[in-house]
């Protein structure tokens, strides 16, 4: 397999042809041409993930290296450039980069700088034609909600999705905070046969239990206080659709009897009704809790766990794919970029280095704070190390001592990280829980399965 196609712009027929040669003998499917005209012609023809041209492509050239760059970009916008430059190195090297340029190599060139930052541009490149996908998938209001990542773990988890939703069977849906359970649920509903009709979701853990009966049962006129009419719950509402129940796990014994009932009989009482009310909904529930250990010690009741437990798909953590933190941090870079009006188009390999080695404990919603903060904060079109939160600048020395120092594993980079920030905070775990974007029990959890409890 190539590892990329590059298309190689010198006016130097010996100079082009060496650097395709070298490019070849590296992996790459390597062409070479003299000019611009001759340049945008191949890129029509194929697909190319790397444009590497000279500065100066000499007079017989349509355009130099800057305009070969600007029209190349604008017909092809996920292919990435780097110019070459024997001349006034500095000042052609900064107008590259402002018009969009990827990187420079300055003339000589140094072979093993070439093959380095070739990998790098190409990677780029691949990353960019995804987030543009994306972008396309994210315009396309019928298709189903976008789940980003391309590793091992999100492949399996769609092809669960796709088993798993053209049923009409309960789905409990486990995973830590922050690891897009309702992002999971919405894709199950949009990918069946009920994707025509509504998709309703509601927090288990935001309301009392009266008011929580009132949002999934509705009520009758004067069932209690304030209650002046008669209203529909969204067991009603969502009729031939699909209810998310999120946090299931913290509903009260009373409120898991009502909802075993109306999963048992497919029927419903408004609070003061006398009247059943048949519903025809497919309950999602999802929790973040170990929902089979709650029912075994009582917490949680066994029968309702098993009428939720019909079909299981456990969310994975985003430290369980790292492989696709560089594209969630681009894809998350698009996002906000558009929505804020930003024109933030990078991230430096700085930057991206730091995610790679961060544990994430409050997973992808952490992720995509960082980047939403970033694009804001970001003075130019990189998002550089200064755009992170102090807490995770401060942490980079021990990230990568950490890596460097062999402790690999994912649970000891959290635990490590973890440690630091509770250090940080004088040992408040309030505190160290704002910090790591996650709430207290789950803190709890992490420290007692760490043995730091």
């Amino acid at each position: 397999m190539s590892a990329g196609r590059v298309l190689v712009v010198d006016d130097e027929t010996i100079a082009r042809e060496n650097l395709a040669h070298i490019l070849a003998r590296a992996g790459y499917q390597a062409q070479s041409v003299g000019d611009s005209r001759a340049a945008l012609a191949e890129l029509d023809k194929a697909e190319y993930d790397l444009l590497l041209t000279d500065l100066r492509l000499g007079e017989a050239s349509e355009l130099d290296g800057i305009g070969l760059l600007e029209r190349a970009r604008k017909l092809h916008p996920g292919l990435e450039v780097v110019v070459m430059t024997g001349y006034a190195t500095v000042p052609g090297a900064v107008m590259a980069m402002n018009r969009g340029a990827y990187s420079y190599l300055a003339k000589p060139l140094n072979l093993d700088e070439v093959r380095a930052l070739t990998a790098k541009a190409v990677e780029s490149s691949r990353l960019r034609r995804e987030v543009l996908d994306l972008r396309q998938r994210l315009k396309d209001r019928d298709s189903p909600p976008l789940l980003v990542g391309k590793g091992p773990a999100m492949a399996s988890l769609l092809k669960s999705i796709a088993q798993v939703a053209p049923t009409s069977s309960t789905v409990l849906l486990l995973g830590e905070t922050g690891t897009g359970k309702e992002l999971v649920a919405r894709a199950v509903h949009q990918s069946s046969q009920r994707a025509g009709k509504r998709f309703l979701a509601v927090n288990c853990g935001a309301f009392s239990e009266e008011l929580l009966a009132g949002e999934l049962f509705g009520h009758e006129k004067g069932a209690y206080t304030g209650a002046m009419e008669r209203k529909a719950g969204l067991f009603e509402a969502a009729e031939g659709g699909t209810l998310f129940l999120d946090e299931v796990g913290e509903m009260t014994p009373a409120m898991q009897v009502r909802l075993l009932r109306v999963l048992q009989e497919r029927k419903l009482l408004r609070v003061g009704g006398t009247v059943d009310i048949p519903v025809d909904v497919r309950v999602i529930a999802a929790t973040n809790k170990d929902l089979a250990a709650e029912a075994e010690s009582g917490s949680f009741r066994l029968d309702l766990y098993y009428r939720l437990n019909v079909i299981t798909l456990r969310l994975p953590a985003l430290a369980e794919r790292r492989e696709d933190i560089p594209l969630l941090a681009r894809h998350f870079l698009l996002k906000y970029s558009e929505l804020l009006g930003r024109e933030v188009r990078e991230i430096s390999p700085e930057v991206l280095e730091i995610l790679a080695a961060y544990p994430f404990p409050g997973n992808i919603r952490e992720l995509e704070n960082l980047m939403e903060r970033a694009v804001v904060l970001a003075e130019g079109d990189t998002v550089e190390v200064v755009h992170l939160p102090p807490d995770l600048q401060a942490a980079q020395p021990q990230l990568r001592t950490t890596r460097q120092g062999g402790l690999s594993t994912l649970e000891e980079n959290e635990r490590q990280y973890i440690l630091w920030v509770l250090e940080q905070t004088g040992g408040n775990k309030s505190r160290a829980a704002e910090i790591l974007s996650i709430d207290r029990a789950s803190l709890w959890r992490k420290l007692k399965r760490a043995g730091l409890n």
